[in-house]
């Protein structure tokens, strides 16, 4: 079978750390006809837990479909008292983009989309202001105006939910969407919210980190991609990234690295995230880059 026509999956598991589980899950694979292409694994000894990524492909004729691989791996997943997903590489994560009035992020994540390099379908963008409107619609993406005002907080996050459900979106990513989500709307939707905070988390949290950091005198500065929960800015850290700087860095200088920044940790924590390359793991995150 050629590997150009061959459906390709992932497995990811997350376990109790015991022997032979590297070994049963290959046997599982290699006895259905599977030829595995890539594939890591991680301990955490504080914990005793193991986690496994591995991305493999149909070498023969009668690999079983998707809903079958699923059901014979019950007993093995039952055996070693796993939690396990297998995602079909053939669907492509369906991404909806939030975005309030600075576009960098989103500017960086479309043109990403466009030229193919990240593996995903963005399906429109929602925003509580018209301002990226104009390059949206450029994009050829329909444009959702969720206004946010002081009394229809439920009103517009049930709107939200609304069109999440009518697209299909796998995931919501916030490009600088610049509201506080409802404890409400994040347990609706776990590990399936990205957010871009524009300082290097759990330092300078809320209102603008980039003037708290240069009155703290900091040497380095950064932007912390992370999954959204009900506690603000606490979620589950995905991807960091830092730039150094000295006493000559002024505000609004802070504010254009960090820019960078937040592109750069943005888009890759959304890419790992559509190569269901990350498992939560409490309060953090393993990420098989």
């Amino acid at each position: 079978m050629s590997s150009s026509t061959a459906k390709k999956y992932v497995l990811t598991v997350s376990c109790p750390e015991t022997n032979g589980i590297v070994r049963a899950v290959s046997e599982f694979l290699d006895l259905r006809g599977a030829s595995i292409y890539e594939a890591a694994q991680h301990r955490d000894p504080v914990i005793d837990q193991f986690f496994m990524r591995v991305e493999f492909e149909e070498n023969r004729a009668g690999f079983p479909d998707l809903p079958q691989l699923q059901a014979d791996f019950e007993e093995l997943a039952t055996r070693f008292a796993m939690t396990w997903h297998f995602h079909d590489l053939g669907k492509r994560t369906k991404v909806l983009l939030a975005v309030s009035r600075h576009g960098h992020c989103l500017n960086d994540i479309l043109h990403r989309w466009e030229s193919g390099v990240l593996p995903a379908d963005i399906v429109g963008v929602v925003s509580n202001h018209e301002d990226m409107r104009g390059i949206t619609e450029w994009h050829g993406l329909p444009y959702y105006y969720l206004p946010v005002e002081r009394d229809n907080k439920v009103a517009q996050e049930a709107r939200l939910l609304e069109i999440m459900t009518s697209l299909d979106t796998d995931l919501l990513a916030l490009a600088r969407y610049m509201q506080i989500l409802s404890p409400q709307l994040c347990d609706e939707l776990p590990d399936r919210i990205i957010n871009i905070h524009h300082s290097f988390l759990p330092g300078f949290k809320g209102a603008d980190p980039y003037r708290q950091a240069y009155n703290r005198g900091v040497k380095i500065i950064g932007a912390t991609a992370h999954y959204v929960t009900a506690d603000l800015d606490e979620g589950p850290i995905i991807e960091q990234t830092v730039e150094k700087i000295d006493h000559n860095s002024g505000i609004e200088e802070l504010r254009q690295i960090g820019r960078d920044a937040e592109c750069a940790a943005f888009a890759r924590a959304v890419k790992w995230h559509c190569e269901h390359r990350v498992i939560v793991n409490g309060n953090k995150t393993i990420v098989f880059r």
